[in-house]
């Protein structure tokens, strides 16, 4: 790929090895380097797009007072910590909006969760809500690119480290302000995603299509996927959620993956009838919203208002440009992103002119 190629379509050619998967006794620095778990972070991320674009979509049919009802089954935390936008508190009533949304790896409440303690963000995404509030775009940051994480407590004193390292060492507000640091971003609100729902949300639609370019191989239940188009029911699309192994480009070829999926669900959702039956309507944000942690100061109704307008069609996707797929660090190989190039698109989005970049540069 040559240096002229957009920021947003740079693609690595980079195999990333399998992780082992022993027991770990850790402390909190090196728990945030333990090996990836067959985790539930890949369908819990998909729910929290999915119930943002459901509002989008849904408002004019459930109305205020539902959409009401659905926000207060939620969870709410502390989320953006010092790096809560100055001045605010919660979204403002114009203007463009900055999301971090989080999908958790914690296996908290769950049979094997002495196997895998503690959480990271196995999944960060940045979404962008230009002025006009018709417009978004979701700006993936690759879990294991390696950037500086800021100081936390007496067990980290800040450093370079890996991305998805800040939700284990410090929380979700450390999670918020490596990124804050990172893209130079104010955010005024966060989520996470903590559990897996994409089993039942995809069902819920009665299943989705997607078209991969690319022939998919489960590790878990051997299913292939030919390239090409495929309808797939829920227990199929969690399958297809969680692979990265043998893929062009290992976990970012599972992220663009995954970005269809949410697409999909997106469409059945806001092109089908399911907006018009209300029990189908029901179980699908019911669902989406048991599966969220919502920062203490983002109202979702308000923010339901925010985004009605936005369609799925002028949802853009984008991944961090990145120039090494295995760079190699104390804490194991990472991500080395592409500093030019990333500086560029962050850059969009504090002017409000990333929607515009990346509908001229799909």
């Amino acid at each position: 790929m040559d240096d002229t190629s957009p920021a947003w379509q740079d693609r690595g050619r980079h195999h990333q090895g399998r992780h082992h998967q022993g027991r770990h006794r850790v402390t909190r620095e090196t728990r945030a380097n333990l090996p990836e778990p067959v985790g539930h972070w890949k369908r819990a991320l998909v729910v929290l797009l999915s119930l943002l674009l459901l509002f989008c979509g849904g408002l004019a049919t459930t109305g205020y007072l539902l959409m009401h009802h659905y926000e207060g089954r939620v969870s709410r935390e502390d989320l953006l910590g010092p790096a809560r936008r100055p001045g605010t508190d919660g979204q403002p009533d114009s203007g463009p909006l900055n999301l971090l949304l989080l999908g958790s790896d914690s296996r908290a409440g769950e049979p094997d969760q002495d196997e895998y303690p503690g959480q990271r963000s196995d999944a960060v995404m940045l979404i962008h809500v230009n002025r006009d509030r018709d417009e978004a775009a979701v700006i993936s940051i690759p879990r294991d690119s390696y950037v500086y994480v800021p100081a936390s407590g007496s067990d980290w004193s800040g450093g370079m480290n890996k991305l998805n390292a800040a939700l284990a060492l410090g929380g979700a507000p450390l999670a918020a302000q490596t990124v804050t640091r990172l893209t130079g971003v104010q955010l005024n609100g966060a989520l996470i995603a903590t559990f897996s729902a994409t089993r039942e949300m995809v069902d819920a639609v009665g299943g989705v299509d997607v078209c991969l370019p690319y022939t998919v191989t489960s590790t878990d239940t051997k299913r292939v996927w030919p390239e090409g188009c495929h309808h797939l029911n829920g227990d199929e699309a969690d399958d297809l959620a969680r692979q990265r192994h043998d893929l062009p480009d290992a976990d970012l070829s599972r992220i663009h993956d995954q970005q269809l999926i949410i697409q999909a669900i997106a469409r059945k959702v806001t092109t089908g009838k399911l907006l018009t039956n209300p029990l189908q309507l029901s179980k699908l944000v019911s669902t989406a919203a048991g599966a969220l942690v919502v920062d203490k100061d983002l109202d979702l109704t308000k923010l339901a208002l925010a985004l009605r307008k936005i369609k799925p069609a002028n949802v853009r996707y984008a991944t961090v440009p990145y120039s090494n797929l295995d760079l190699q660090t104390p804490q194991g190989s990472a991500v080395e992103l592409d500093e030019a190039k990333s500086k560029a698109l962050f850059a969009a989005v504090r002017d409000d002119t990333v929607t515009g970049m990346l509908s001229t540069n799909p």
